[in-house]
């Protein structure tokens, strides 16, 4: 259970910008045919990152994190990611070994070894059969109320707020994990009514996947300090005792990231300026799991960002933790087919946790013009939620609700190298919807009781809010922005979602929330995917369909087309009243990477793309199959995750007939001509709302050879009307640019945030 980073791109300036990224680090923030990605006949330098291949292949050893002269020999430390069936790794473990390197971990929620090895002997190793793909150790960062009102939490559906107390969903016996910077355990807004700390278990998995907290010397070759962690073992315990957190440490929080994004959460009544209700979270009721994996520089590890995935995989079924929000990213070039990052949370959501992602903050380039292809890892994998932030312009009204400048647009931008040596473009629609991320009020975390603030808002005074409750500890909120921000509303929104109904399974929830969505006028399928997070939806949504779908998806008994409404149950009407304002639903789904489906059948009718095991791309689908340790030492059967493999998924129907899909509105995407993966949300709902789009007759059918249609984008570059082809390079037109891969920094910069940067600080 290790942990990720980020990465810097290896086009031509990859280099330059590799030294920024390690100088400056990063922040917080189907068909049967499997692609080549996974081919065990690729050439090696095509399963080789190509930052790292740029790293191993430069003269002299680049200033980078995962790179190091020892001795006159230049050493890396890499992820290898393997598609051997053997989850212990034996033999890829002895080849590393043999070729003079060291292990430190082996991980659950992908089958992949973080290792330090010669550089020399890299391509080697990426040469066998049992290996995927080998990517460098990224640095990972941070992605940095009238929140309730303005997402539709406070409404008769959901719940209302008097007497000092809440009646209805309040995200009660749900567990929420933030990976993040941790989360102060004081503080009131993530306290109960009673002023009991909420959090259930805090973790530091900080450079766990790394030599020195595996007590083993850095840079040395010729170990192996990867263990199974077996359930109830001596090696376990250790384990668990190394990387628990002391609540009574003077900072739990250093840099006062995840304090502030738990809160957003999950935050209790406090106090902060006029109004005891400005900094209550989504789901002020629910239960928290600090994950901490990044420093008091809001800085991690690829490596450690694993580790805590994996240990809240390991942990779901022990603590109920059902969701699982991620607030940071990894400037990734490799498809989500291979990227490590991505091959984590896939697994995480095929053991039914819901995975909620920050974007990124990446939509404006320095000179203030707006920048499509930006999304970062993990949001550019299709199996998360991938939220962006809206600016609610500081009311509850969503009449004036605008898309931020700063978060990220889709498409997709990661590729690979298929057994062809063609370069494949992923090109997937991103992100799913948007929620509030412009300057929300939250906690913020201080030191025990000297009164010294933690370091984002030491840094940045202008966030912070005179209450005049600031009493050093467990009173004292500031204003952040980003989609990092916008993320933890969506993953309280699901917290609500599965306390009113614990039989949705991640696909659905995320089909929930995109359908309900509002869409914001005038921005368009790549700027904002469905829309604006509506909770009242969502949540009449989840209460309309069975209870039992998760052990009837899970168990196999239930076909393609069955009734998924719950007894008594009808399919709501596709609209919301939110303070006092009609709020019309998206009515739209992503699905297949590229594909847009619509119609009542998608929640009246059981749909085998809700199954969390399923995984499908364009003409390519997958099943994870996940395999838990047997009853043991006390240990009860089916709770513990012992491993999860991918792998091609059989012939089988994927969306069953009656649904709607709109894929016939984009064929050719035109900026200029607002089309296609251009065109505006709102106008596109508006024409599912009049009837059109393609009902079909017999659904989507995997079978052998059968690949789908391209749907919104196409499947090779970005092709627009106007007769240029968006897919190498940077290209600049038409008030946009899209690139390959750039610095990945709260505020899209080199550097650390400027005083007036609106992706920290929030936009007019």
């Amino acid at each position: 259970m290790r942990s990720p980073a980020l990465h810097p791109n290896s086009s031509p300036r990859s280099l330059w910008r590799a030294g920024i990224v390690a100088a400056t680090s990063v922040a917080l923030l189907l068909s049967s045919v499997w692609s080549g990605a996974a081919n065990a006949q690729q050439a090696p330098s095509s399963k080789i990152a190509s930052d790292l291949a740029s790293a191993i292949g430069a003269s002299t050893t680049p200033v980078v994190s995962f790179a190091k002269d020892v001795n006159g020999i230049r050493y890396v430390k890499v992820l290898v990611v393997s598609n051997s069936s053997d989850a212990s790794l034996v033999a890829l473990r002895a080849a590393v070994m043999a070729a003079g390197g060291s292990i430190y971990m082996r991980y659950l929620s992908v089958a992949a070894l973080s290792v330090m090895l010669p550089a020399n002997q890299v391509a080697a190793l990426a040469a066998r059969a049992d290996v995927q793909s080998v990517s460098p150790n990224r640095l990972t960062a941070r992605a940095a109320s009238i929140l309730e009102y303005s997402v539709g939490a406070l409404t008769p559906n959901v719940r209302t707020y008097g007497s000092g107390k809440y009646t209805g969903l309040d995200g009660t016996g749900v567990g929420i994990a933030v990976l993040d910077s941790g989360i102060m355990p004081t503080h009131w807004n993530v306290n109960s009514s009673n002023r009991v700390s909420r959090i259930v278990r805090a973790v530091d998995l900080q450079k766990v996947g790394d030599a020195t907290a595996v007590n083993v010397r850095d840079w040395t070759p010729g170990i192996d300090a990867s263990t199974a962690l077996t359930p109830g073992s001596s090696s376990l315990a250790n384990y668990e005792g190394r990387i628990a957190t002391n609540p009574s440490d003077d900072l739990v929080d250093a840099y006062g990231h995840g304090t502030h994004v738990a809160s957003v959460a999950v935050g209790f009544p406090g106090v902060s300026g006029d109004d005891p209700k400005d900094s209550t979270g989504i789901a002020p009721n629910a239960r928290l799991f600090d994950v901490r994996v990044l420093d008091g520089s809001g800085f991690g590890q690829l490596s450690d960002v694993l580790a805590g995935i994996d240990w809240v995989i390991y942990h779901a079924k022990e603590y109920n933790i059902r969701v699982m929000n991620l607030s940071l990213a990894a400037d990734s070039t490799e498809s989500y087919l291979t990227d490590p990052l991505c091959r984590s949370v896939r697994s995480a959501v095929a053991a039914g946790i819901t995975v909620v992602v920050a974007a990124g903050n990446f939509g404006q380039t320095a000179s203030g013009a707006e920048r499509f292809g930006a999304i970062s890892a993990p949001g550019n994998d299709p199996s998360v939620i991938t939220v962006g932030a809206a600016n609610t312009k500081a009311s509850a009204a969503r009449s004036d609700d605008s898309v931020n400048f700063f978060s990220s647009r889709g498409p997709t931008r990661g590729s690979y190298v298929d057994a062809n040596g063609v370069r494949r473009i992923d090109n997937l629609l991103k992100p799913d919807l948007v929620a509030p991320g412009n300057k929300i009020i939250g906690a913020m975390s201080m030191t025990k009781g000297s009164g010294q603030l933690s370091n984002l808002p030491s840094k940045y005074p202008v966030i912070r809010m005179n209450t005049g409750y600031n009493n050093g500890l467990a009173q004292s909120y500031m204003k952040l922005s980003g989609t990092s921000i916008a993320a933890p509303a969506v993953a309280g929104a699901v917290a609500l979602m599965l306390q009113a109904n614990p039989g949705l399974t991640p696909p659905l929830i995320k089909a929930m929330l995109q359908y309900s969505a509002q869409p914001i006028a005038g921005a368009n399928l790549l700027q904002q995917g469905a829309g604006l997070l509506n909770v009242d939806g969502a949540v009449r949504l989840a209460r309309a369909v069975r209870t039992d779908l998760a052990d009837a998806i899970n168990g196999g008994t239930i076909a393609p087309g069955a009734n998924m409404l719950a007894a008594g149950q009808t399919m709501p009407a596709p609209s919301s009243l939110i303070k006092g304002t009609v709020a019309n639903w998206s009515r739209m789904v992503y699905a297949g990477g590229n594909q847009i489906l619509s119609g009542p059948a998608l929640f009246t009718s059981y749909q085998p793309i809700y199954d969390p095991r399923l995984s499908w791309v364009r003409g390519a689908a997958r099943r994870s199959t996940v395999t838990y340790w047997p009853a043991a030492n006390g240990v009860a059967a089916q709770t513990f995750v012992m491993s999860i493999v991918e792998a091609p998924a059989a012939n089988q129907s994927l969306v069953s007939a009656g649904t709607v899909t709109a894929g016939a509105f984009g064929a050719v995407s035109s900026w200029l001509g607002k089309t296609g993966a251009f065109m505006p949300t709102a106008t596109l709902a508006g024409w599912l709302a009049a009837g059109s789009g393609q009902a079909l007759s017999q659904g989507f059918i995997l079978s052998e050879g059968f690949i789908l249609s391209e749907g919104f984008i196409l499947s090779e570059g970005f092709i627009l009307s106007e007769g240029f082809i968006l897919s190498e390079g940077f290209i600049l037109s038409e008030g946009f640019i899209l690139s390959e891969g750039f610095i990945l920094s709260e505020s899209g910069q080199t550097t650390v945030p400027a005083p007036n940067d609106s992706s920290l600080l929030g936009e007019p």
